[in-house]
């Protein structure tokens, strides 16, 4: 029996412990955040502004460009948007934002100008997502939103063309951020310009007037006034007329009929350009030196000037007629020529009586401004 105990405690003292009932171990998470692109959406404030050197009929320097109806732009005009701008990875992490020119479509062209933070005046609550801007990402529209000032933020781009020396010919415009990591994004509304377009007129034909009899009236023949800008430009030219008084270079004794002097008076022309000709001109004058009329036969008389001014507005128009086509409450649209296009213009001379010399200095010019 005393045996039987001694065994018995010994297997109780050689038992293994009981262990917890709880049980844990770790694991570490693979976690990848999206490198987000930059997203650009344009809203509405888009303007193109003139410069400060000659406007047209209502515009004057840094006035939005409103007759402007085709995309051709000269040295020191600006073309300024207004764009949103998304980085869900954070606006913080925007590298850049800024306006491109390039021979393509999309990311990647030349750095031309930076934009600055801030939106423009058309965006009448630069807290809130315009709905100009119409920004979604796949089918969330954040139109109306708050502007989440975290990710988000609005910029203004102004960009200034350049002189013909390093911008001529035809580029894509387009707004472009980056980020930190070198990705990129535009606005979907790349514009195509032309820019520093070369301007010029063609004249084919001449003005002469031969063995004309003293008091009578002799026409020319026909000659054609064309917009001879670059071709593609899309550029448009207002028409004028002017000229001066005549004289004979020759010591012959000219008289026409009390001086050595023909007077640009005694001239008058006769233009059509598509179904618009002088003959229902307007006759519009403003305080030119010349009051414009028009004769039985539709030819108009000339303004005096040997150089283009505003002052011709409204006085030397080659055609006043057509109405108006650019909303500006002025301008001909029969006086407008796109390039490749021609009026033809025929003049009658209206010799006075006496009169001998032959009157072969003094000019007659003609002037086109680009709309």
């Amino acid at each position: 029996m005393k045996k039987l105990l001694v065994m018995l405690v010994m297997a109780l003292l050689v038992m293994p412990a009981i262990s917890a009932v709880d049980v844990g171990t770790g694991i570490t998470p693979d976690i990848g955040t999206e490198d987000f692109a930059p997203l650009v959406w344009a809203c509405s404030d888009r303007v193109v502004y003139d410069d400060d050197v000659e406007g047209w009929r209502t515009t004057i320097g840094n006035q939005s460009m409103t007759e402007r109806i085709n995309n051709y732009a000269f040295e020191g005009e600006q073309i300024q948007w207004t764009v949103l701008v998304m980085d869900k990875n954070g606006i913080n992490k925007i590298e850049d934002v800024f306006a491109t020119i390039g021979d393509v479509q999309g990311a990647g062209n030349d750095i031309e100008v930076n934009c600055i933070e801030g939106a423009g005046s058309a965006i009448s609550d630069p807290s809130i997502v315009d709905s100009s801007c119409n920004a979604r990402i796949l089918e969330e529209d954040l139109t109306g939103d708050t502007i989440d000032t975290a990710t988000q933020r609005y910029y203004t781009c102004t960009f200034s063309v350049e002189t013909s020396d390093s911008m001529y010919g035809e580029y894509w415009l387009t707004v472009e951020a980056t980020d930190l990591d070198g990705l990129s994004g535009t606005m979907d509304e790349n514009e195509y310009w032309f820019f520093n377009p070369v301007i010029a007129l063609s004249i084919d034909g001449d003005l002469t007037f031969e063995d004309v009899r003293p008091g009578t009236a002799s026409y020319s023949s026909t000659l054609l006034v064309g917009n001879d800008a670059d071709d593609s430009s899309g550029v448009l030219l207002d028409m004028f007329i002017t000229g001066t008084d005549f004289y004979d270079s020759s010591s012959s004794g000219a008289m026409c009929p009390t001086t050595n002097q023909l007077a640009l008076t005694n001239f008058a022309y006769f233009a059509t350009n598509g179904a618009y000709n002088t003959r229902n001109d307007n006759a519009v004058d403003s305080a030119g030196s010349v009051v414009r009329a028009v004769d039985a036969e539709g030819y108009v008389n000339i303004e005096y000037a040997d150089g283009f001014s505003t002052a011709l507005y409204d006085d030397a128009e080659i055609i006043q007629d057509g109405g108006d086509i650019f909303g500006t409450g002025v301008g001909y649209a029969a006086n407008v020529l796109a390039p490749g296009a021609e009026m033809s213009v025929t003049f009658k001379l209206n010799l006075p009586e006496p009169c001998n010399g032959d009157f072969d200095t003094g000019s007659i010019y003609f002037w086109g401004e680009a709309i």
